[in-house]
């Protein structure tokens, strides 16, 4: 049996990866440490790795990149004994940007605006986005074998989070869906993009024609699902599970968005108490 400092980086992740790690990012980082010894790497060796990798990433980017995949390795090689336990801090991360959702009076003039082009497709992966929270790039790889319009349901295959995930349709999406079947075959893509630049263009181009703001693709759509059910009164624990949110501090602090008049609508909330009454 190899004494554990012979244990190489690679062997690690080989090792790793074998045994159900994701191989994503790993390559590169393989590729800089190669067959250097566990025992001999460092968290200051990992963090002079990932500037080194990304020189010009945002902490964020290195953080998901590079040391979350490195500390993986390290750690499963801690649990197979091939070297000591290793603790890493992350990057300092600014807090994300928050887009702006599109509220209900976007969507209706966006749809409208699509239906006076003519463009029924625009329309229905904007209402599937924000209706199902599903992400642009799930939107595109649909496919109509996936759908089921009698139980009103979509499967997404390989989500982000690697696990299938059923959305529920609304009854005004399952009857643009019905109009854009046709005659296409369950292994079509329902809204004939296949990219979400393509999306965003589109996108982009009908906004321009009604003369409104904006919107991503993945503003009008997971983060319009996250604010406007949270609006319509939809529970926290509800919302995320209908849209596959896993981490309530992403999903609280990135895709729900405060009302600007919210001091005003909880002050009005708190007039249903009188104090000054006799009890």
């Amino acid at each position: 049996m190899l004494h554990q400092s012979y244990r190489s980086f690679s062997e690690a992740a080989t090792s790793y990866v074998e045994n159900g790690g994701d191989n994503r990012y790993l390559p590169r980082i393989i590729d800089h440490f190669q067959d250097r010894a566990l025992a001999s790497i460092h968290p200051f060796d990992i963090y002079q790795m990932a500037e080194s990798l990304y020189p010009h990433a945002i902490n964020s980017t290195r953080n998901r990149q590079a040391l979350t995949p490195a500390r993986a390795v390290m750690i499963h090689g801690y649990e197979r004994g091939w070297c000591s336990y290793i603790r890493l801090r992350r990057f300092r991360q600014d807090p994300p940007k928050r887009k702006s959702p599109a509220a209900p009076v976007w969507l209706h003039a966006f749809i409208r605006q699509c239906e006076r082009d003519r463009l029924h497709h625009v329309a229905a992966i904007v209402l599937f986005m924000s209706q199902t929270g599903a992400r642009v790039s799930e939107a595109v790889r649909l496919l109509w074998g996936q759908v089921d319009l009698e139980s009103r349901t979509a499967l997404l295959l390989k989500t982000k989070t690697s696990i299938n995930s059923r959305r529920y349709l609304t009854d005004e999406l399952v009857t643009r869906l019905r109009r854009l079947r046709g005659d296409a075959a369950a292994d079509d893509h329902v809204f004939r993009y296949t990219c979400r630049h393509s999306v965003n263009e589109r996108i982009k181009a009908v906004c321009t024609r009604a003369e409104i703001s904006y919107k991503s693709s993945h503003a009008c759509g997971r983060h319009s699902f996250a604010t406007n059910a949270m609006d319509n009164g939809i529970d926290i624990k509800s919302t995320m599970q209908a849209g596959d949110w896993r981490s309530i501090e992403v999903f609280l602090g990135t895709y729900v968005h405060p009302r600007q008049n919210a001091g005003r609508m909880v002050a009005d909330r708190f007039n249903a108490y009188h104090y000054d009454a006799d009890l």
